[in-house]
């Protein structure tokens, strides 16, 4: 299904396959020989999303344009299945496995790899030609990958990064009260936007 959001349409080049059950939504541009296999969900809330030529987006992932975070995706790249990406750079020939994540603000360079159930987290740069292993979490820039066990060696470069500050626009420490009613209420209100969405 292809649905206009806050008077945004999609911009699909006549080579693209959209399957019938993927969803696009509002400000998407997708390129040449693009394939949307089924299920996928491409969904520009707050700032567009850009798929170069040739790319392959696999059943039932999902990519989100969110709060001033865009996404880009060059060309020549394979999006795999149930992966989630959110408002990051996927520069050309990039690889990103079944059920891998990118978070906000990432910048993934040519040719990296993001092996099955890997994260590539907050504003973290992925080098050129480098991957993450299998279930992995890169985070920072200067990129650290470390195993998932690695809690607190990932905590200690994540906080910094504030993600909800980041995210939700929210600074959990000058808050009162509850921080994930506050989360939900902002979410809702971007949310809820969809509410006006249509199939034009």
């Amino acid at each position: 299904m292809i649905v206009d959001h806050l008077g945004k349409f999609a911009k699909i080049d006549a080579s693209a396959y959209i399957a019938p059950n993927a969803m696009i939504c509002g400000d998407v541009t997708i390129g040449a020989n693009v394939r949307v296999m089924f299920g996928a969900q491409i969904i520009a809330e707050n700032s567009p999303i850009t798929i170069g030529n040739n790319c392959i987006i696999l059943e039932n992932a999902v990519i989100r344009g969110t709060h001033n975070f865009p996404v880009t995706i060059g060309c020549n790249c394979l999006i795999g299945p149930n992966s989630h990406l959110a408002g990051c750079i996927v520069e050309d020939q990039v690889f990103i496995a079944t059920g891998a994540s990118v978070f906000h603000g990432a910048v993934l360079k040519q040719g990296s790899e993001v092996r099955i159930n890997g994260v590539v987290h907050l504003k973290t740069v992925l080098p050129e030609h480098t991957f993450v292993p299998i279930g992995w979490v890169a985070v920072g820039d200067p990129v650290q990958i470390f195993p998932p066990e690695k809690h607190d060696e990932i905590w200690a470069v994540q906080k910094a990064l504030n993600f909800p500050g980041t995210v939700y626009n929210i600074d959990p420490i000058n808050l009162e009260g509850n921080v994930m009613e506050i989360i939900c209420k902002t979410m809702s209100a971007r949310l809820g936007k969809h509410q006006q969405d249509g199939t034009g």
